[in-house]
């Protein structure tokens, strides 16, 4: 009861309870903070030194490429290679690997299938790591 208000003697005035807001309020900043650290979402990439001193000649890089042209013939380190034959190619390029990495390079207009069907048959046949290259390969 409002004493000394305006209105009439013994009448009660109404308040707004803004406990029950209040609540609320806390509640969701509450909600809030525990949910926000969640949301951020990290990858992880790596990404291989370049080293600009010295230019590796066609006899000093071992390393195993597979590219995909744009019609999807497939080729490892340049000669071209039927589909059927990639999981044996892989197996034997990776048993003289001791690092199992294969150098995966397509072109833009790439058939999508091929170049995941060909990463995949990689994968099989004993390569740890398929590393996308960013950059053209000169062959």
């Amino acid at each position: 009861m409002a004493v000394g208000a305006g209105g009439k003697k013994g009448q009660v005035t109404p308040h707004m309870n803004v406990t029950p807001l209040v609540d609320v309020v806390l509640v969701l900043l509450i909600i809030f903070m525990v949910v926000t650290p969640l949301l951020s979402k990290q990858f992880w990439l790596e990404l291989p030194k370049q080293e600009e001193t010295k230019t590796a000649t066609p006899e000093e890089n071992k390393s195993v490429v597979l590219t995909v042209d744009k019609e999807g013939a497939l080729r490892i380190n340049g000669s071209p290679i039927p589909k059927a034959e990639l999981k044996d190619r892989v197996t034997r390029y990776m048993a003289a690997r001791p690092d199992k990495v294969v150098y995966f390079d397509a072109a833009d207009d790439a058939p999508y299938a091929t170049t995941v069907e060909a990463m995949d048959i990689a994968r099989q046949g004993g390569a740890k790591t398929v590393a996308i290259l960013t950059k053209k390969v000169v062959q």
